[in-house]
């Protein structure tokens, strides 16, 4: 194959590659758009049965839901894509994506075992919120109104303990039986670090494709401007679930 073709094959390669970014970003709006249900944290009917009505411990089926809920969980998923948007080295992002984790377990589990649950409509606004701070943030917005650039490690923290709180709020409306609780929840919060892992992984394989384009800085900041929107369409559909509910 002539140099000429080759150059050509690659150049056409890295100009699909350049678009899944922001093809990603308009699938979640599209979804959000005709999402038939206000809830980010709802788990599907079939396992919400399954859920209340075992007892005993369970590990390997609450280890396959937690894994299922993270990676099927587009709230989850935009935060984390937000959070390693503009991170190269997987020293920072184990640190930041450590971080997350550790906050959304902690308040998942301590949350459902003293049966401390906030309002789902309200934590998953706030969570829906968290994706906006965090696309305003790439896009240079703190520094630009207020002059100074806020912690990206604590607010990490800090929306990582509210994502395990909109979960715990759900398994407590659930009711899960006290027999084997602790175990499954264990299990179940393992899975989910798993389904974090895969997620994480798919992410950093898109990325790593579109930021060896000229592309990703050409469209950056436009990629978070579609995230901050479907930011804002979570918090609108949760802040209409509230009144509805209400």
């Amino acid at each position: 194959m002539a140099k000429t073709e080759i150059g050509l094959s690659v150049n056409g390669l890295r100009t699909g590659f350049s678009s899944i970014g922001k093809l990603c970003l308009v699938f979640v709006l599209a979804q959000l758009a005709f999402a038939g249900e206000v809830l980010a944290h709802a788990v599907a009917e079939g396992d919400k049965g399954y859920i209340q009505e075992i007892t005993g411990v369970h590990l390997f089926s609450f280890l396959y839901l937690g894994a299922k809920h993270m990676v099927t969980g587009y709230d989850h998923i935009l935060f984390l894509l937000g959070v390693i948007f503009f991170l190269y080295r997987m020293k920072d992002i184990g640190i930041y994506v450590s971080l997350f984790a550790l906050g959304h377990s902690t308040t998942m589990l301590l949350g459902v075992i003293f049966n401390f649950g906030i309002n789902s409509y309200i934590i998953d606004a706030i969570i829906g919120l968290s994706i906006v701070y965090k696309a305003l943030d790439n896009m240079g917005a703190y520094q630009r109104w207020f002059g100074f650039q806020p912690n990206t490690k604590a607010a990490t923290l800090i929306f990582g303990f509210c994502h395990g709180f909109g979960l715990a709020s759900k398994i407590i409306d659930y009711e899960i039986s006290p027999d084997g609780l602790i175990p499954n929840l264990l299990a179940f919060n393992v899975g989910v670090e798993i389904g974090q892992l895969l997620a994480l992984g798919a992410i950093l394989i898109l990325m790593g494709f579109w930021r060896r384009t000229s592309s990703f800085l050409k469209n950056a900041y436009t990629a978070n401007v579609v995230m901050m929107a479907a930011g804002f369409i979570l918090v609108g559909y949760q802040l209409a679930g509230l009144v509805v509910s209400a």
